[in-house]
């Protein structure tokens, strides 16, 4: 199994450049299921998860094929024709793998008026049941049943009526499939509450330009009005924010220079913002932003919320961060209930964390102390990386399947920018 090694104590300086977005692509995959034509998704990141999404879309009937780049670039072209769908069930072996497998019940309804979906898997950070969706698709007219570990929809007549979906919490995911599956229905139809991460705004930008008509983009409340038809499309998959902010926390942690190209300041105002008040200076120009951290680090109260609030996609990054800054940090998960299992690791190298329930104080130490540890989720083992960055001696980071499921040949940029970092296998 692979794991990696990290020599740290080496400061990050030059340009790194910032993929396509991980959660937009795994949201713009499944689009291609509501249209004979083919889609062509740009700037798709070179991820496990999104191979896994192709497979499921093969499963599905839909053909895939990769162009346009080479093995040594990042990103990739891929072409998804679903011509004619020969299943709308997605089996467990596949959804198991992902929790964003759950994103074909809304355009498999929409489009084939049924679909069966495994309840899905993922990173394991808390509860995180699928009602949402479910009551999504029958406020849009579907009849669903749920057994034996899959979720049957079915459209009565073919098709859904559409009609007014309101959440009584902000879900990203349920959200997008409501979206998917009313743009194909019958009528119209209003999500209220809906959420408005900038990987919405990408889903809603990818649709109209398939032929949807959305009307309140960006806003809580989205119309729309649904068509007979969508067409293909070629669409640039938008850049990865949390890769941007995570790579803006390696800067941080290690008194660095990291030119972050490609990336969109304003899809990460939150994150750039909570950087400035611990002391990093960033400056945003016309391809990128600038993350210097020559001084120290100052402490943060920070508290993850949905949308434009802080991402709790971030927090165990920032966790990590905090834990070389002068001073205490308080720190408040408020979206999901079991994302500190990194904190155990972190302490493990040497760091003083105190956490009860959903808060955790941290408090900065002078150093930091390579060690053996393991990754739990994506955005945990990300932290690991950060702390093995800023530590003395050597990490090693099991479990690296977390991360090829979220950052793009992360050791390729690191060791690019000046990081003593491989990928070894054990055999």
């Amino acid at each position: 199994m692979d794991r990696i090694l990290i020599r740290g104590g080496h400061r990050l300086q030059g340009r790194l450049p910032i993929s396509g977005a991980k959660n937009a692509a795994l949201t713009l995959m499944p689009c291609a299921l509501l249209t004979e034509e083919p889609v062509t998704l740009r700037n798709l990141p070179r991820l496990a998860d999104v191979d896994s999404f192709g497979h499921l879309l093969n499963q599905l009937g839909a053909s895939t094929h990769t162009e346009g780049a080479r093995p040594e670039d990042f990103g990739r072209v891929m072409t998804i024709r679903a011509a004619r769908l020969t299943a709308t069930h997605a089996p467990y072996d596949i959804v198991r793998k992902m929790r964003a497998s759950i994103l074909v019940l809304g355009p498999l309804i929409g489009r084939a008026g049924e679909a069966t979906v495994s309840l899905p898997g993922g990173c394991a950070i808390g509860n995180r049941p699928i009602d949402l969706h479910l009551k999504a698709l029958a406020e849009l007219g579907a009849e669903i049943e749920v057994t034996a570990g899959y979720v049957k929809a079915i459209a009565p007549g073919g098709r859904l009526a559409g009609g007014c979906v309101t959440f009584p919490v902000v879900s990203v995911g349920a959200t997008e499939n409501a979206l998917m599956a009313a743009v194909a229905a019958r009528g119209g139809s209003r999500i209220e509450n809906a959420a408005r991460e900038p990987e919405i705004v990408d889903l809603c930008k990818m649709l109209v330009a398939m032929g949807a008509s959305i009307d309140g983009i960006g806003s809580e409340t989205l119309e729309i009005e649904g068509r007979d038809r969508l067409y293909g499309t070629t669409y640039s998959v938008m850049p990865d924010r949390i890769e941007a902010g995570s790579y803006a926390c390696a800067a941080a942690i290690t008194g660095g220079s990291l030119d972050l190209i490609g990336a969109h300041a304003a899809d990460m105002r939150a994150t750039l913002q909570t950087l400035t008040e611990a002391g990093v200076t960033v400056t945003e120009h016309k391809n990128g932003i600038l993350v210097e951290a020559a001084g120290g680090l100052g402490p943060l109260t920070l508290s993850t919320a949905p949308y434009p609030g802080f991402a709790t996609d971030m927090q165990a990054q920032f966790m990590a961060m905090l834990c070389k800054a002068d001073g205490a940090s308080v720190l408040t998960e408020t979206i999901f209930e079991n994302r500190y299992m990194h904190v155990p690791e972190l302490a493990r190298m040497g760091a003083d964390i105190q956490v009860r329930g959903r808060t955790a104080v941290v408090r900065g130490v002078d150093k930091l102390v390579g060690a053996p540890v393991m990754a739990t989720d994506l955005r945990a083992s990300m932290s690991l990386i950060l702390a093995g960055l800023a530590a003395e001696g050597e990490t090693h980071v099991q479990r690296v399947y977390h991360l090829d499921r979220g950052y793009e040949r992360l050791e390729e940029k690191l060791s690019a920018v000046g990081a003593d970092i491989e990928r070894v296998s054990d055999g």
